[in-house]
């Protein structure tokens, strides 16, 4: 990893703010988006940038903003990668967080999230805390060929399990769905059963496909040669160099999200799942007054 001193620290307006206190990732994922050239990495993906002063910035954008909000982070660096264990950033800029009364969303797939559940707790209880999870398959094999340096589905579903015990809402995302890979009525229907029972508010899905690009593609492809002899061949003959490569199974896929969710009142669509973490509700607001 190497550091730098980030020029700020925040992005978005208005009721939402995001931020990203690493970029790079050491979770290995084969299918990660953020390898993609369009976000123009200037070294290796896996030698983390580090934003050091990311909790100066944060603290002084923070007392300025006359009006709470949520803060979002982990959209395009997991906040609980292996460097974080030593570094504590992440905690320190959520402790900023519960100074100023804000509110925060945090989006991962690491257990370490646990080390600070005491602080998630504090913050759901002054503001509000939403954790989001990413679960792609329910299969602890798979799940070691998918994601192997981050701990496997069922660690994440005891973490969604620890977050209902204290009243934090929970968010799964359920993407990407690998076609001919974890694109089984069985996988599906595994983890969504499991996200019934931790209490999740919603799940999120984007049409139950894989999204690749310039760098992401090249690293996915590669990954299928290793793992999965013959399925590259497969891909390129069906989805060419698309951006967008549905799973041919994604109609029913989706149909038996959307009716799990639908019997245990669950949120089903990204814009739902979306206005629920970007909102901060007013009784919280008044509450920080006083």
């Amino acid at each position: 990893m190497h550091f730098v001193n980030a020029k700020g620290i925040l992005s978005g307006s208005g009721g939402f703010y995001g931020m990203n206190i690493y970029r790079g990732c050491t979770h290995g994922c084969i299918y990660c988006d953020s390898r993609s050239k369009c976000y123009q990495f200037t070294h290796p993906f896996e030698d983390i940038e580090v934003k050091q002063n990311a909790p100066q910035l944060l603290e002084q954008a923070l007392k300025s903003k006359r009006k709470r909000c949520m803060i979002g982070t982990g959209a395009m660096s997991d906040p609980y990668m292996h460097c974080e264990e030593e570094l504590r950033l992440t905690r320190k800029c959520l402790e900023i967080i519960h100074k100023y009364c804000f509110g925060a969303t945090v989006q991962t797939k690491s257990d370490r999230i646990l080390r600070d559940i005491d602080l998630l707790d504090e913050i759901n209880r002054s503001a509000k805390c939403v954790v989001q999870m990413t679960l792609t398959t329910y299969d602890d094999e798979l799940c070691r060929i998918l994601e192997p340096n981050v701990c496997n589905t069922k660690r994440r579903i005891e973490v969604l399990r620890e977050m209902q015990a204290r009243g934090i809402p929970t968010i799964v995302w359920l993407t990407p769905v690998l076609p001919f890979i974890n694109d089984t009525e069985e996988n599906i229907t595994a983890i969504l059963n499991e996200c019934v029972k931790a209490g999740v508010k919603g799940v999120i899905d984007f049409g139950m496909g894989l999204t690749l690009r310039e760098g992401d593609r090249e690293y996915y492809y590669a990954a299928l040669d290793r793992y999965f002899p013959n399925l590259k061949n497969k891909y390129i003959q069906m989805y060419g160099n698309a951006y967008e490569l549905p799973s041919p199974e994604a109609g029913k896929l989706t149909g038996i999200l959307n009716r799990l969710c639908r019997e245990n009142g669950m949120m089903s669509t990204p814009n739902e799942c979306f206005s629920y973490m970007c909102q901060l509700p007013e009784k919280y607001e008044q509450l920080s007054l006083f």
